[in-house]
């Protein structure tokens, strides 16, 4: 018999699917490479990390971007995460191949966001690992 355990919020997430990791004014997008669902972990790809500052006069609509894609894969709790509405992946996935885009952030500061933020989360989060 098999012993996994299969919570509701796995039943929101399949492979390949794009997926949102929210902290503050920041959402980290990636995608389901695999369920673990025995430990309740996803493993994802990140794809980018959007900021709004809301300190700024830059419209909420329209945070800095930062691609993510040369970044490498993730395993964190399923549970931290929500699926990505279309509507809001929609607007920035065509201008990550475009680097002239004035909310891009530049490709060699990218994993440093990526690791600023996880520890971020991780802080916040630390009764769920």
């Amino acid at each position: 018999m098999d012993d996994t355990v299969i919570t509701e919020s796995d039943l929101l997430f399949k492979v390949n699917q794009i997926i949102c990791l929210e902290y503050q004014y920041t959402c980290l997008y990636g995608e389901v490479i695999q369920l673990v669902h025995q430990r309740g972990l996803c493993w994802f790809r990140p794809i980018c990390i959007t900021l709004s500052d809301l300190n700024s006069n830059q419209n909420v609509d329209s945070p800095r971007l930062i691609n993510l894609q040369s970044c490498s894969d993730l395993l964190w709790p399923i549970i931290l995460f929500r699926p990505a509405l279309d509507t809001e992946v929609i607007s920035f996935l065509p201008k990550l191949n475009n680097d002239s885009d004035e909310f891009l952030v530049h490709k060699k500061y990218s994993r440093q966001y990526l690791n600023k933020f996880i520890q971020q989360v991780w802080q916040a989060n630390k009764d769920k690992f």
